[in-house]
């Protein structure tokens, strides 16, 4: 785990609302302090403060997985937006993707993950948590992306999503980090970001990505890609998050529709069922959730139906180390 011994840590809560661990420190009678203890006081505090607290509908059958830096957990399975929600002022198109993130928070999801790169989605999002009266249970994972003022850009993103301040912002494929991870630094010491992370896929900076997480402590999120068939992260990305406590994130799980529309047509294997699946879709998603550093995989969709059965996904049986490599030999023989 990665040494926090200079650092003043925040507990993040929706919309990024900071409970100060030090107070809680001096507040709390006992024997030796430790962090679960502080988790355990920063709850009673705000409690206590009448301030939402995983305001969700909490299924006792979802899976969820601790953020490492903080101790708090997320649903394994979130919301993307690339693509799909880049819909214009198209109403009936706005009117769809309403639906699907109302049907993802009625399921129990909370991260719904954007970027200022993907055209409309972020005023589609603000739409969508404004129609849906800002649900408590959000879990805001936004991108600054742009080699010149983040704060700007950033601030603009806000406006859209029309929340007081985000949970996550991450570096989006490490562009201009060096500039950005002061300001989003100076941002969390503020109290105004719960989180900090940084961002690649397609198999794309590996190399440097691995840089930064064993360099800097301030990262609490990683954002890669990540799927049956694309697996390199399994061989230094993954164990060094594990090692340096840092929450991964996984986009492109359909490597956008490619698997699941490759898989279209074949019978499913008789033993997808000891991975709780009744799908490829579901299939391709278990494999990846079942992960232990995985905190959280954002499939994107249009449909209602889809959203249900990816958030079906985060309950039931999860395939073991013998039974993920039996889906991904599977899938790449097939």
């Amino acid at each position: 785990m990665r040494n926090d011994k200079q650092r003043r840590p925040l507990i993040s809560l929706p919309h990024a609302c900071p409970v100060d661990i030090e107070a809680c420190k001096r507040n709390f009678s006992g024997a030796a302090f430790n962090r679960r203890q502080a988790l355990m006081a920063a709850a009673g505090m705000l409690a206590a403060s009448g301030l939402p607290w995983q305001a969700e509908a909490r299924s006792p059958d979802i899976v969820r997985r601790v953020i490492p830096s903080t101790g708090l957990e997320l649903p394994v399975v979130g919301l993307g937006s690339w693509i799909t929600f880049n819909v214009g002022q198209d109403a009936k198109l706005l009117e769809n993707c309403i639906n699907v993130v109302r049907a993802f928070f009625s399921g129990g999801g909370r991260m719904i993950d954007c970027s200022p790169m993907y055209g409309s989605s972020q005023a589609t999002i603000g739409q969508a948590l404004k129609s849906l009266g800002y649900p408590n249970s959000l879990f805001s994972a936004e991108k600054v992306w742009t080699s010149s003022d983040g704060s700007r850009q950033i601030e603009k993103t806000r406006s859209y999503w029309g929340v007081p301040s985000f949970d996550l912002i991450q570096i989006h494929n490490l562009v201009a980090w060096q500039r950005h991870l002061p300001l989003l630094s100076e941002m969390k010491a503020a109290g105004k970001l719960g989180y900090i992370g940084i961002t690649t896929s397609h198999g794309l900076r590996h190399n440097q990505v691995e840089q930064i997480i064993a360099q800097h402590d301030a990262i609490d999120f990683v954002q890669i890609t990540y799927n049956a068939v694309d697996r390199d992260v399994e061989r230094r990305i993954l164990p060094l998050a594990q090692e340096r406590g840092v929450a991964v994130i996984v986009n492109r799980p359909y490597r956008q529709g490619q698997l699941t529309r490759r898989l279209e047509g074949r019978p499913l294997p008789d033993w997808a069922g000891e991975a709780g699946a009744s799908s490829w879709a579901q299939l391709l998603l278990k494999f990846i959730i079942s992960h232990p550093a995985v905190t959280c995989a954002i499939p994107a969709t249009t449909r209602v139906d889809h959203v249900r059965e990816n958030l079906a996904c985060a309950s039931g049986p999860m395939p073991d180390a013998k039974l993920r490599t039996r889906i991904a030999n599977h899938i790449n023989e097939l």
